[in-house]
C-alpha cells in the first residue's frame, strides 16, 4: 500500500482514540497509581513536565503508530482482521521488546503490565478504527 490510498481521517481518528486510550489507561480511575509507584514517580515530578512537549509528542507519535499500522494492513481490509493484526502486533512485538528492556533494567512486573497492557489496547483500538474507516 502506498500514501496515496491512506483515509487520513482514519488515521488521525485512530490517533485519537490510542491517545485518549493513554489518557484513561494511565488516569486514577485505572493504573496511575500503580504506574507513578513503578516507575518511581511523584506528583511533583509530574507536574514539573514540559506538557507541550510530553502530550504533543504522545499525539504525534500515536500518529504514527496509526499511520504505520494503515500501511501495514492496508486499505481493504476487514475489521477482524485489522483488530486481530493490531492485537499480535501488541502483544507478541511490542510487549515482548518491552519485556526484554524490562528484564535487563530489573523493572518491576507491575510496571510491564500495565504498559504492555497500554500498548496490547492501543494497537487493537487503532487497528478497530482503521478496520471501520478502510
Amino acid at each position: 500500500m502506498d500514501f496515496s490510498q491512506l483515509n487520513f481521517f482514519a488515521v488521525f481518528l485512530a490517533a485519537l482514540a490510542s491517545f485518549l486510550l493513554g489518557a484513561v489507561w494511565y488516569s486514577p480511575w485505572l493504573f496511575k497509581r500503580i504506574w507513578m509507584e513503578s516507575c518511581g514517580l511523584t506528583e511533583l515530578d509530574l507536574q514539573q513536565i514540559n506538557h507541550v512537549m510530553v502530550f504533543g509528542g504522545s499525539f504525534v507519535l500515536c500518529l504514527l503508530i496509526a499511520l504505520s499500522l494503515s500501511l501495514f494492513i492496508g486499505s481493504n481490509v476487514n475489521v477482524g482482521v485489522a483488530v486481530g493484526t493490531g492485537f499480535i502486533i501488541g502483544l507478541c512485538w511490542v510487549s515482548c521488546a518491552l519485556g526484554i528492556g524490562y528484564i535487563f533494567e530489573q523493572r518491576p512486573l507491575k510496571l510491564f503490565l500495565v504498559n504492555a497492557g497500554y500498548s496490547i489496547l492501543q494497537f487493537s483500538l487503532t487497528g478497530l478504527v482503521l478496520g471501520l474507516w478502510p
